[in-house]
């Protein structure tokens, strides 16, 4: 359920998350009872990021967890471009393998544009193929981006009319920000994107009912930019390493984020401000446990959806 936390409502991204990933679950469950299925993902890693090294393991894990199948190709941070679209083609060639994940970002030597579109787009389950992209800009059955995907899942399901609300979106990144205004723009929303270049930020936010936040800035969005009683959707997650910086940003609940920039050198903090949002929104979602969560969990869904429709036909 939604908590009372300050003035405005949070938004439990990991609550939902559960709710799909079990919903994810049973149909992975019901396509090997009924016709012998067992969705896969392959997830391919380059190199030794410590960030992209977690996210994989994640995503594996929770494969495992929902009873998928899943491979970690694991790449030296010297693989060239050839080497891994040579990897990537084997995995389309698979029959068994339903889901190809290419862990960004890629190392400078590697043309990531080429080794995304060298991906079956029936395969693309984080939704990047111009092929599915066209298909979502059109409302075509297609994958589509995990996060943008797992934000509309998170207002339907938190009982936040989208039809007819005036949507913002900030940020125009082709990951997150404009699928999220195509998604948006299929629901009936009214949608503004925002970038660098707007001009008077503020003002524009401001008009919003649905404000999205998806910019990699930190604290970009204050409480000056929502609209009283607008929901607002962090999508960043940023690493804060400065104590100063926290306390500032988080208020009388400062102290817990110190206190993990103290254990482990950072907490993490998103594009919103979170003390500021609280007492201007209705509803916020909180970094973390907010939209994180629910990409992994639309990630396994792509996967099982890729599987019912390659095997089986059914869209």
């Amino acid at each position: 359920m939604e908590q009372r936390h300050e003035r405005a409502l949070l938004l439990d991204g990991t609550r939902i998350a559960e709710e799909i990933k079990r919903e994810v679950s049973a149909e992975a469950a019901r396509l090997k009872a009924e016709h012998g299925i067992e969705p896969c993902l392959a997830a391919v890693r380059v190199g030794d990021d410590p960030a992209s090294a977690v996210y994989v393991r994640n995503k594996v894990n929770t494969s495992a967890a929902l009873g998928l199948r899943s491979e970690h190709h694991a790449l030296a941070a010297s693989t060239s471009t050839a080497e891994l679209l040579a990897l990537v083609a084997q995995l389309n060639q698979r029959e068994d393998v339903d889901g190809i994940l290419v862990q960004l970002p890629l190392p400078s030597q590697i043309d990531a544009a080429r080794v995304l579109e060298a991906i079956d787009p029936a395969k693309d389950v984080d939704g990047f193929h111009p092929l599915n992209v066209g298909r979502m800009m059109l409302g075509q059955p297609a994958l589509v981006p995990c996060t943008p995907a797992g934000i509309i899942e998170l207002l339907v399901r938190s009982g936040i009319e989208i039809g007819g609300a005036h949507a913002c979106v900030v940020g125009r990144s082709n990951i997150v920000g404009r699928p999220l205004a195509q998604l948006l723009l299929q629901r009936d929303a009214t949608v503004t994107v925002c970038h660098s270049r707007t001009r008077d930020l503020a003002t524009v936010t401001r008009q919003a009912d649905i404000l999205i936040a998806a910019t990699g800035r930190i604290a970009l969005v204050r409480g000056e930019h929502i609209k009283p009683g607008a929901t607002v959707i962090d999508v960043g997650i940023n690493r804060l390493t400065d104590e100063a910086l926290a306390r500032e940003l988080f208020g009388p609940h400062a102290e817990e984020r110190i206190a993990a920039i103290r254990r482990r050198g950072y907490t993490l903090v998103g594009d919103v401000h979170p003390a500021e949002a609280e007492l201007v929104a209705g509803r916020l979602t909180p970094v973390p446990g907010g939209v994180g969560p629910l990409t992994v969990a639309m990630l396994m869904r792509n996967t099982v959806t890729a599987a019912r429709r390659r095997r089986l036909g059914v869209v």
